[in-house]
């Protein structure tokens, strides 16, 4: 049986109660989600120090964080390019430099030669020898020999105003009280799942990650795998996966307009379109089809690679609610790939009678009053645009379906915007979400685990994998020859220079000095040039020209990663590919291969390459298969970078890796339901102690 609860839990215990945390030391933790000792303890450390031991000075090379003890037998200060404060220290084992950039003359004063130090910091190499640059040290009197540490020294996240040294003697206080009252950590998982991990409670666990012993397994605790460590990676997946099923069944109980099949528009569509619908296309609008059908609001996800025909399946779910007499909206995150959409579903849908309207920032004034009051009157039946859509005053009639496409771009609180207004009458419009970064199955059951997911894994019929080539910047020569070649057969090409020193402007001014050069070594192709600092009525110029063939040679910046189709571009080069990730450059490739040609990318490097990017120029090259790409992109950049949550705050995990820990996944989602039918009170009390006041993401 679970415990109940103690009259004081270390959950209901402020921080206050600590010696030395008053109002303002409250409100500095309260930044970092710290209200109450629980939620002290459940601030893990991101890494650990060994201070356990004092290292001889001869034994030390470059990179080692070590304590040494040593006695200055020269201190001066050298002038050179910046002024410094060198200390020389040696323990008759070796010796070496401590060098400080900053310093006062009492400092100076007070390291004479002949005075005993302990330090701890990393080793470098110096112009001489090895060195440290500003180690924390501490005098030591001879006679009187001090103690090291008796733990590993945990390092902690930290905001500004608090020091490591004051989250650790505030954690010291408040491992004394769990000691004291270890039943104040309140154990909340039920036996069948404690069984799991025999070898720890709780209590026992967060006393050790906060003060490992010093004959802890280092490498275990390095890599994530301690024990302890897992015993809370557990419970931290199994919150995130309560959380996530929680609001699925909050969302689902809310209601949606049912829309019935009407398959007098859909016919007409199937028979105006001149490709038919691929096996995985007709499996995935079935899936919509049914999900539309239901009187709880659709929440899907559809992935599937770049060029599988995802929109033509979004136009379908569009056509359902529709016919039904509902209006829908379709959010993408550029202009440009608005654009593509509006262009798309007008050929497409205003043939049948159906009114687009179209919403981005760029619309302003009597034009925008215009398509806003004919959203709000019903008459446009299909909203296209990007973040404007969800706008204050844009109101919709009859919301009944929301379209997301790449929805990983957009914060949480713009999503959660467009939902809320189509709730009317305690019905919500449905959602189905579209994306061409594929998902990794680790990240599917966990950051998506309150939506459907459907895969086209198929792609349309004639398409070729594109062939990848991995060529030093030294061949430039020869990869423009072929940009020739290629459009001497009546090809087009892409030349896509990267980002440079994340600055926009630099990036523009690369792509401009490019598209000159090229031109001037290529005077018999037209050249065009797009890049994000470039007037949108150009940009549309310059892609439309594209479009039709009038362009041959198209150089620009990633604004083009998504939403241009030119069937007729055969080649794809990408310059420093090194500065991209893997989904990235997955995405930059998918602009061509969308005809019957085959097509080739070539991935110009500048050597020499970091091991990192040699390794995913390499994956490029071996495979086209977006899922592994996805996958491989997760293990190496992080599920944070992946979702692209750094800056939306989703899924920011403290003690959990998906990749590390993807093996309890399955458990975890079985649990999950367990805890949610059987024990829902400890299931709340798990989301409160992980997430707290973050649960509002999963939402969306």
């Amino acid at each position: 049986m679970i415990k109940e609860s103690a009259s004081k839990s270390l959950a209901e215990q402020p921080v206050t109660v600590l010696k030395g945390v008053g109002a303002r030391s409250a409100e500095k933790l309260a930044r970092l989600g710290i209200v109450s000792l629980q939620d002290l303890l459940f601030h893990l450390p991101l890494r650990y120090q060994d201070r356990t031991r004092i290292q001889p000075i001869g034994s030390l090379r470059r990179g080692d964080q070590v304590v040494i003890e040593g006695e200055i037998d020269l201190a001066e200060i050298k002038y050179g390019r910046r002024r410094s404060l060198m200390v020389h220290l040696a323990d008759g084992t070796g010796s070496l430099f401590l060098r400080f950039f900053y310093f006062s003359n009492a400092q100076r004063q007070a390291l004479n030669r002949g005075v005993r130090l302990r330090c701890f910091g990393e080793v470098r190499n110096g112009p001489h020898s090895l060195e440290m640059v500003h180690p924390e040290y501490q005098r030591i009197d001879p006679d009187q020999p001090m103690a090291v540490e008796s733990s590993l020294t945990p390092i902690y996240p930290t905001t500004e105003g608090v020091h490591q040294l004051t989250l650790r003697g505030l954690m010291q206080q408040a491992l004394e009280r769990l000691q004291r009252e270890p039943e104040g950590l309140v154990e909340w998982l039920p036996p069948s799942i404690l069984a799991r991990f025999p070898e720890l409670n709780l209590a026992q666990a967060v006393g050790f990650l906060h003060s490992p012993p010093p004959d802890a397994d280092q490498q275990l605790l390095l890599a994530g795998i301690h024990p302890a460590q897992q015993r809370l990676s557990y419970e931290e997946l199994l919150a995130h996966q309560i959380s996530l099923r929680s609001m699925r069944a909050q969302h689902q109980s809310i209601g949606a307009t049912l829309f019935k099949s009407e398959h007098g528009l859909k016919q007409a569509f199937l028979a105006a379109l001149p490709f038919q619908l691929t096996s995985a296309q007709a499996r995935v609008v079935a899936e919509i089809e049914w999900d539309l059908e239901r009187s709880q609001p659709m929440q899907r996800l559809v992935q599937g690679d770049v060029g599988s025909g995802k929109t033509v399946v979004s136009a379908m779910a569009a056509l359902q609610a529709i016919a039904a007499g509902s209006q829908v909206a379709l959010m993408a995150p550029t202009e440009l790939l608005a654009e593509q959409h509006l262009r798309n579903f007008s050929q497409w849908l205003r043939p049948l009678g159906i009114d687009i309207g179209w919403l981005t920032g760029r619309l302003k004034g009597r034009p925008r009053d215009a398509v806003v009051e004919r959203i709000a009157s019903g008459e446009i039946q299909l909203a296209v645009g990007t973040h404007a859509l969800f706008q204050q005053d844009v109101v919709f009639n009859d919301l009944g379906l929301v379209v997301i496409d790449e929805q990983h771009r957009f914060g949480v609180h713009q999503r959660l915007a467009l939902r809320e207004k189509g709730n009317r009458k305690g019905h919500t419009p449905h959602q189905l979400i579209m994306t061409a970064t594929p998902i990794p199955r680790t990240l599917a059951m966990t950051a998506y685990a309150d939506l459907d997911l459907s895969v086209i894994d198929v792609l349309p019929p004639g398409r070729k994998p594109v062939v990848t080539a991995v060529i030093s910047e030294a061949r430039r020569d020869a990869v423009v020859e072929r940009v020739r070649a290629a459009c001497a057969e009546g090809r087009q090409a892409y030349w896509v220079c990267t980002l440079i020193e994340e600055s926009e402007v630099l990036q523009c001014q690369a792509a401009e000095d490019t598209a000159r050069l090229l031109a001037e070594a290529l005077p018999e192709l037209k050249v065009a040039l797009v890049h994000g600092r470039v007037k949108q009525e150009e940009k549309e110029r310059v892609m439309q020209d594209f479009q039709s063939g009038a362009v041959d040679l198209m150089v620009a910046t990633t604004v083009i990663e998504v939403g241009v189709d030119v069937p007729n571009a055969s080649l794809m080069i990408i310059e420093n590919p090194e500065r991209l990730g893997l989904a990235q450059l997955h995405q930059l490739r998918g602009r061509v291969g969308r005809g019957s040609a085959e097509s080739h990318c070539v991935l110009m490097y500048h050597a020499p390459l970091s091991a990192n990017a040699k390794q995913r120029l390499a994956i490029l090259r071996e495979t086209s298969d977006g899922f592994v790409i996805a996958q491989k992109d997760l293990e190496m950049r992080g599920p944070g970078e992946v979702l692209g949550t750094r800056q939306t705050g989703e899924m920011q995990l403290r003690i959990a890796d998906l990749v590390r820990d993807q093996g309890m996944l399955d458990e975890v989602r079985e649990a999950a339901e367990m805890l949610l039918h059987r024990y829902p009170d400890a299931a709340a009390q798990l989301v409160n102690r992980w997430l707290g006041e973050r649960v509002e993401y999963v939402k969306a």
